[in-house]
């Protein structure tokens, strides 16, 4: 019942407060969003208009957005959840977002015990259990086919979330494989390491060998992003973003990178098949 009623009142929501199709219109045709059906177009648009109802936007330090800039946001953010359903954002409910870079306090545990405080100047942080933090300078320059999306990076780890703290492991859906996606990944986020250890050329931003979980975050902006980066040169792991994602970005986004002008760009030498020579 609960349910029922839940999707009732959403209906009605969405059926009377549509994002308006002027601002839609130029949202689509943005890069990030080359190649979605009408289908998947219509689902992300109410996707985004809920999110724009559901959540609290705070901003901070005399930021105002306009209504198209708060769409821009609820479109990059929803992208990921775009068939997985609304559901796998209820365990939140805020955005705060600054005009630029901002500076967290932050406590964490080290493996003696000890509890230290560190200060950080970030683009953007997902709290467990709290808010999402964005630098809006920074998100709205995110809607690029570049491989770098704060927006689709930090809503990563909220799904990353959904079993506990961050680690690059997030709950799987029925059918997927857990010694598959940990194989996959494992081998991935090794490799990358041995990489970043001998300052060698990644087609990966090497910002996913400082931990499991900003290695699952940083590959979730290549998918929606530079799939083809991913395919190339870690392909299990695109499949096991296919399959956690329910999208195929590789079929609908060409093999180019906006920089600002559409060309057609290499990634780089595929390295020898690193399967089974990182676990």
């Amino acid at each position: 019942m609960f349910n029922f009623l839940q999707r009732y009142r959403r209906d009605r929501f969405l059926a009377s407060q549509p994002i308006p199709d002027a601002i839609w219109d130029r949202i689509l045709a943005l890069p990030l969003f080359i190649g979605l059906t009408l289908a998947e177009q219509a689902g992300l648009r109410q996707h985004a208009a809920w999110f724009l109802h559901e959540k609290t936007i705070t901003l901070i330090d005399g930021l105002e957005l306009s209504d198209e800039q708060r769409v821009l946001l609820a479109a990059q953010a929803v992208l990921p959840i775009l068939h997985l359903g609304f559901d796998a954002y209820d365990d939140w409910h805020e955005v705060i977002v600054y005009p630029g870079h901002f500076r967290a306090r932050d406590r964490y545990t080290d493996h003696f015990g000890l509890v230290h405080e560190r200060e950080q100047i970030l683009a953007g942080q997902a709290r467990p259990g709290g808010a999402v933090l964005l630098s809006w300078a920074d998100a709205e320059a995110s809607a690029w086919l570049d491989g770098w999306n704060v927006v689709i990076h930090e809503f990563a780890h909220k799904l990353d979330q959904r079993n506990g703290a961050a680690n690059g492991d997030p709950p799987l859906h029925k059918g997927m494989s857990a010694d598959a996606w940990k194989r996959a990944f494992s081998n991935a986020y090794n490799h990358l390491v041995w990489l970043a250890e001998r300052n060698e050329y990644s087609p990966i931003d090497l910002y996913a060998a400082e931990n499991p979980a900003e290695c699952f975050a940083v590959f979730s902006e290549y998918f929606f992003e530079t799939p083809h980066a991913i395919a190339d040169h870690y392909p299990a792991v695109y499949e096991q973003l296919r399959q956690f994602y329910k999208q195929d970005p590789l079929q609908r986004l060409p093999r180019v990178r906006y920089r600002p002008a559409y060309e057609p760009v290499s990634y780089g030498p595929v390295y020898v098949p690193y399967q089974d020579m990182w676990v």
